[in-house]
């Protein structure tokens, strides 16, 4: 049955009604904040993880409001619905099954009627063996020396997320591994890789589900003839992860090995499958990885059955529409105070804006309401440097602040103003959500901050594999619970191909050029501009 629009629901009228009063100086965040139990009454903590929403611009009243459309919307039952294997993907008859890919136990998941979890186990054991081999030195490269540089080449959901867990647990790093990502076609990230690793030790692990992504198949030729140009095989140096009976899982052409991808597990929800798997198995250790799959199956337990009011991805979605569609803010600042999830906004702005960023809902309807925020982010202190200007004092966005409890490093040794760096950390951390809500009047104008700016606090305990799991999964669940709500198909990135088209055909212009031909009649004029500005090597 189709689905109707979400403005179309009782619920979403009581919150536009509720988004006009939220407007009045009574509702400003300072007085908001003020009332008894505001932290207790609008707070949760669930899976591993403590999220506080006491700093968003919500009553008790909006709040209910909220919870009625998530009812209405029926978000808990599409939730379980996508997790036990039904085509979510409607656009290409997919499941949508990165849930299954954490499942630990032996609870069977069916698409279809078939069981796909033997699959997944095998593919997870193959990768458990695979480590081990190179780890104990059984696999080695062609000249016997055993693999210490580890090479991803992939782009989009290829890496984006193996490199922010990489990043996020690179105390964990097995000693002497080092991991490298090699995903812009640019010739400068191929330079600078091949010039800081060790050919004879590296190995090359080429992640594509078709195994015909243009970036990824150019930068896999160069690393071919890189390999060829040091008087190495590169079948003994390249792994594949792809999918099954692809071009890279062709045993006419022989590699280490190949691991399988699911077509029911898009790329930027892949982190726990292979894709995330074989390089953080081989950089971190398959234990350490198991250990953040773990973590991962425990939120998405919690955001399968933990109620409305508790449920912390729920929650941080039902926001995200508050915020978007009735408080009419674009963006969303998500602000890590933990340099080691430098990485964690990058991942997040593929994976929200690539599942949410539609103008369709998934009856191929044009949307009533915008979908999807704009999402950007740097690690605390230093964005607080950075654009924390527009933050206080230009045009509003919510901020996620994360907060992690007990750093990795020993907080030992010198104290700047009595306090040790993790706790000036902190101090910045609570201070600056503060700061956003209550704002600070003032006579002269360029030193007034309005204040009543929302922002939301995710709290970790710490950044060991299991809360990094933790936190990956959040997010995925909070992106199709948003999706969930506005009636899109969160699986889907058609938005990708256009430019991928354009470019095709520009490609054959310059292996024109190349060849000693002339240019295509029909080239625009702009684009035969920089086709000759590049062939000239300057524009003069």
């Amino acid at each position: 049955m189709p689905l109707a629009p979400p403005t179309t629901l009782p619920a979403w009228a009581a919150l536009n009604a509720l988004a006009a009063r939220m407007q009045g100086p009574e509702h400003h965040l300072r007085r908001l904040l003020e009332a008894p139990g505001r932290l207790e009454a609008f707070s949760a903590a669930g899976g591993g993880l403590f999220y506080d929403y006491s700093r968003q611009r919500v009553i008790p009243a909006v709040m209910d409001a909220l919870f009625e459309l998530a009812a209405q919307r029926d978000l808990k039952g599409a939730f379980q619905r996508m997790v036990s294997g039904d085509i979510v993907n409607t656009t290409e008859g997919r499941a949508a099954l990165h849930t299954a890919a954490r499942r630990l136990d032996g609870t069977p998941v069916y698409v279809n009627g078939r069981n796909v979890m033997p699959e997944i186990r095998a593919v997870r054991e193959q990768i458990r063996e695979f480590a081990a081999a190179v780890h104990a030195g059984r696999i080695t490269g062609s000249t016997g020396k055993p693999f210490r540089d580890i090479v991803v080449v992939g782009i989009g959901g290829s890496y984006l997320g193996a490199a922010f867990a990489a990043h996020a647990l690179a105390e964990d790093a097995l000693p002497g591994m080092r991991l490298h990502f090699l995903a812009n076609v640019d010739i400068h990230n191929f330079g600078r890789v091949a010039a800081a690793i060790d050919p004879e030790a590296t190995l090359w692990v080429v992640i594509s589900k078709s195994y015909t992504t243009t970036e990824t198949m150019a930068n896999a030729l160069q690393a071919e003839h890189f390999m060829r140009q040091k008087g190495l095989d590169p079948v003994r140096h390249t792994v594949t992860v792809t999918a099954k009976g692809s071009p890279g899982d062709d045993p006419a052409r022989p590699v280490l090995a190949a691991f399988h991808m699911f077509d029911f597990i898009g790329g930027r929800y892949s982190v726990t499958s292979a894709v995330g798997g074989v390089p953080l198995s081989l950089y971190l250790g398959y234990e350490r990885f198991e250990e953040l799959l773990r973590g991962a199956e425990e939120m998405d337990r919690h955001a399968l059955e933990a109620p409305v009011e508790e449920n912390l991805p729920l929650l941080a979605a039902l926001l995200t529409v508050w915020n978007t569609n009735f408080l009419d803010y674009p963006a969303l600042g998500i602000i890590p105070y933990a340099e080691p999830l430098a990485k964690l906004p990058a991942h997040v702005q593929q994976l929200n804006m690539e599942s949410n960023g539609k103008s369709v809902d998934r009856e191929g309807c044009p949307l009533a309401v915008p979908a999807g925020p704009i999402i950007f982010g740097e690690p605390g202190t230093c964005a607080q440097h950075s654009f924390f200007q527009l933050a206080h004092q230009g045009r509003p966005f919510p901020i996620e602040f994360i907060g992690v409890v007990r750093p990795r490093y020993s907080q030992e040794g010198a104290r700047s103003k009595a306090v040790t760096n993790h706790q000036e950390l902190w101090a910045n951390l609570v201070a600056q959500s503060r700061a956003l809500a209550v704002g600070k009047p003032e006579a002269s104008p360029e030193r007034r901050f309005e204040g009543n700016r929302p922002s939301s606090t995710l709290l970790m305990e710490d950044l060991g594999p299991r809360s990094v799991g933790r936190l990956l999964s959040f997010y995925e669940a909070r992106t199709v619970f948003e999706a969930f709500v506005w009636g899109i198909n969160p699986f889907d990135q058609f938005g990708v191909e256009l430019g991928k088209t354009m470019a095709s055909g520009l490609r054959r212009a310059l292996a024109d050029q190349n060849a000693g031909r002339a240019l295509p009649d029909d080239l625009d004029p702009i684009a035969r501009f920089y086709l000759q500005t590049l062939a000239a090597g300057g524009w003069d």
